[in-house]
């Protein structure tokens, strides 16, 4: 038993090592990478309002009045997150501007405003966003003040029949905040296919669903490689999922994590005072082979995990091994009967 769990512990730390200089070399690239997203449609349709909601606090610049300008103009929010608003459909050619055109090509993602409560895709929309989508297809229809207007439904499968599904079409509330946290995601999704998902998030002051989407999103991942035949197999995979949970996630919460600390964590997950008693289990079942084995196991150990670390975080409590150690068996008797798919959060452990 001893050999094996030392073996256990080298295979994990030696992974682990890897695997934090993967991630952080990813996020410190993230970092210095600008976020283009661009704000397009009519002065009526909420994009302001929006956008406070979705970072959190006032955009100052976004939101022009209608004349003011027939140039986009670009505001730096923070932290390299730049915003391209648009004081209306008919105050911008698409077609004229190379300036314009440019800006938009870079754009990493574009909202394009509709109103509910007003007349949705007309002719005007349809011609803006055909002639951007020769530009950019990283395109987000958002139908805004949902709360103002009846049939949404309807309106939502009309706008994904002109649109050919094109696009996502993501009806929400910028008064009353109804589905800002699906816009948050679509968006962080987007980004994310550009390796540049991380920077934007922690640019955001509503943390928490973004931080269960990963963590779930981990676990799941997780799960599935435990689900594996081949006893030992998953070791290796499992350790590179937690530990670059560990590390997005205190990018996220802007609370820097060690390498020794992230792997300490990580092997205490898996095979230390956490779970001693379930590694005999499994080496019972499996001699030699050093497995988690079984995806309800390691994707309970990670989903229990991420919500310890993001506990802590937003609790201001210092994540070590023995902080995380003691919130981990409160979130695992949470956890260890659910099925993680169908958990979106996990807040308090008591």
């Amino acid at each position: 038993m001893s050999t094996n769990n030392d073996q256990l512990k080298a295979t994990i730390r030696k992974t682990a090592d890897e695997a934090f200089d993967k991630e952080m070399d990813e996020i410190n690239r993230q970092m210095k990478d600008e976020v283009l997203i661009a704000l397009i449609g009519d002065v009526n349709a909420g994009k302001s309002s929006t956008i406070n909601r979705i970072v959190g606090e006032e955009v100052a610049g976004v939101g022009a009045e209608p004349g003011e300008t027939t140039e986009i103009k670009p505001y730096a929010y923070r932290e390299k997150i730049i915003f391209i608003d648009t004081p209306g459909l008919n105050d911008v050619n698409l077609s004229n501007s190379a300036v314009t055109r440019e800006y938009y090509r870079k754009t990493d993602v574009v909202l394009f405003f509709l109103n509910a409560a007003g007349t949705v895709y007309s002719e005007a929309e349809k011609n803006s966003l055909q002639a951007l989508e020769k530009i950019n297809s990283n395109i987000i229809i958002v139908l805004n003040k949902i709360d103002a207007a009846d049939e949404i439904d309807r309106l939502v499968r009309r706008i994904q029949q002109e649109t050919g599904h094109k696009y996502q079409v993501i009806p929400v509330s910028s008064r009353t905040g109804q589905n800002i946290d699906t816009l948050r995601d679509s968006i962080l999704d987007l980004l994310k296919k550009k390796s540049k998902d991380i920077l934007f998030a922690r640019t955001i002051k509503e943390k928490s669903s973004t931080a269960n989407k990963w963590i779930v999103g981990a676990a799941t991942s997780a799960g599935a490689i435990g689900a594996a035949p081949i006893p030992g197999a998953d070791i290796i995979p499992i350790t590179a999922i937690q530990i670059g949970l560990l590390t997005r996630l205190a990018a996220l919460y802007n609370k820097p994590i060690s390498r020794e600390t992230a792997k300490e964590i990580v092997i205490t997950a898996i095979i230390g005072n956490l779970g001693k008693s379930l590694f005999a289990q499994v080496l019972k079942i499996f001699p030699g082979a050093g497995s988690v084995a079984g995806a309800g196991v390691a994707g309970a150990i990670t989903l229990a995990l991420g919500y310890s670390v993001k506990y802590a975080y937003e609790r201001n409590i210092e994540v070590t091994p023995e902080t995380v150690g003691k919130l981990y068996k409160k979130f695992r008797e949470r956890t260890k009967k659910q099925d993680i798919s169908q958990i979106t959060s996990v807040d308090d452990p008591k």
